[in-house]
C-alpha cells in the first residue's frame, strides 16, 4: 500500500494526494466537483474542532487544514471531495470552531481553527441555537457554503460584550448588519 510523505496510507493518502494537488493552484473548487461516493472514512470532527482519524487525533494542523479545505456539506452529511472521489466523515456539530474574532471597524472578523478569517455580515451571518432542554445558546458564524464555526465559549462572553438592543432583540452589529443573540425582553 502506498504512502504518503506523511506515512499515511490507503484512502487518507488518496484524499491528501489529491487535496494537496488542487490546493497548488489555489483554494480547491469541490463546488465544481461532482465525483462518485465512494463509501465512509473513519474521520471524526469532535464538537471542539479536532479531527479524528481512526479514532486518534490527527496531530499536524496542516494534514486537518487541508482536509477542512475539501469539505464539503450536502444535507446533514458531510464529505472529503476530491475531483475523483467522494467520502462521508462524522461531524459531532459544526465542522469548524471560531476560536477568536477581532473589530476591524464596523465589522467582526472571526478566526477559525484552520487559521480562516472570516468577517461577519450579509455572506457569513452569525445565528445563535438554543438547546431545547437547557437554553444554553450555541452561537455560529457561517464559514464558507453551509459550513459553520461554532463559537468557542469564550468568544462568546466578548461577543455578548459588544453586544446591544435593536427593536426586540439584543445582538450585535457587523458588516452593516445586525444579528440577533436573544430577545432583548427580559435582560
Amino acid at each position: 500500500m502506498a504512502k504518503t510523505p506523511d506515512g499515511e496510507s490507503g484512502a487518507a493518502a488518496s484524499l491528501i494526494g489529491a487535496a494537496r494537488e488542487a490546493g497548488r493552484r489555489g483554494p480547491p473548487p469541490v463546488h465544481l466537483w461532482n465525483p462518485p461516493f465512494c463509501g465512509d472514512i473513519d474521520i471524526r470532527i469532535a464538537r471542539d474542532g479536532t479531527w479524528f482519524y481512526l479514532g486518534t487525533p490527527i496531530g499536524r494542523p496542516e494534514l486537518v487544514a487541508l482536509f477542512s479545505s475539501i469539505l464539503w456539506r450536502e444535507g446533514d452529511d458531510h464529505f472529503l471531495v476530491t475531483p475523483v472521489e467522494k467520502v462521508r466523515i462524522r461531524v459531532d456539530d459544526a465542522p469548524f470552531v471560531a476560536v477568536d474574532f477581532t473589530r476591524e471597524g464596523e465589522t467582526l472578523v472571526f478566526l477559525s481553527n484552520v487559521g480562516e478569517r472570516i468577517a461577519a455580515g450579509p455572506d457569513h451571518p452569525i445565528r445563535v441555537e438554543r438547546d431545547a432542554t437547557t437554553g444554553e445558546p450555541a452561537p455560529y458564524v457561517l464559514i464558507r457554503r453551509d459550513l459553520w464555526a461554532l463559537i468557542d465559549r469564550k468568544s462568546f462572553y466578548r461577543l455578548v460584550d459588544e453586544g446591544g438592543v435593536e427593536g426586540e432583540d439584543f445582538g450585535v452589529r457587523s458588516g452593516g448588519r445586525f444579528f440577533a443573540i436573544a430577545p432583548a425582553e427580559g435582560l
